[in-house]
């Protein structure tokens, strides 16, 4: 990817998880229709995010004005804290969007890792160059969604029931 269409396609972190997630959640909340805010499971998980790990030292860090990302300053690890391994895949593509923006900033030698607080469980995450075309072909797919005239259709899922968008979708 060149740099001027990584520029033309770099977005944030939650973005890169909602289309792992869901198409049509991806498109709702990149047209700025924001449910989260009504979630009691995205204010367990912020919670979660907050407290745990105290005792490490951890750095939260805004790049760019786009990307928040965890730091573990002793261990060089990207950090996301999530609260349960269900949507693994989504925050395993979202640690490695924040491992291939950092690169493409010249920061390089960092792994990532999920952590799962509650289950006490940790996932390793590090960026290949498989993994950084799978980056690249979500952040143009990203593009092409956050472009349709209205949200994708999608089929009703199980995680459609927790989902702060399920009124939207099947209300």
């Amino acid at each position: 990817m060149t740099d001027e269409e990584f520029a033309q396609l770099k977005t944030n972190g939650v973005k890169v998880n909602y289309y792992a997630v869901c198409p049509r959640k991806l498109w709702f909340y990149s047209h700025d229709i924001r449910m989260e805010r009504e979630s009691d499971r995205v204010s367990l998980g912020r919670l979660l995010h907050e407290r745990a790990y105290r005792d490490k030292p951890r750095r939260e860090l805004l790049i760019d004005n786009l990307i928040k990302i965890d730091l573990l300053e002793s261990e060089g690890k990207v950090l996301e804290v999530k609260y349960s391994r269900r949507m693994k895949e989504a925050a395993r593509l979202q640690v490695l969007y924040y491992l291939y923006y950092l690169k493409r900033q010249g920061v390089t030698g960092l792994t990532g890792e999920l952590r799962f607080p509650k289950e006490r469980r940790r996932q390793s995450v590090t960026l290949t160059e498989e993994a950084e075309r799978e980056v690249e072909a979500a952040l143009r797919e990203i593009r092409r969604i956050e472009q349709l005239p209205a949200p994708p259709h999608v089929e009703f899922m199980p995680i459609c029931r927790r989902c702060a968008y399920i009124e939207l979708c099947w209300g």
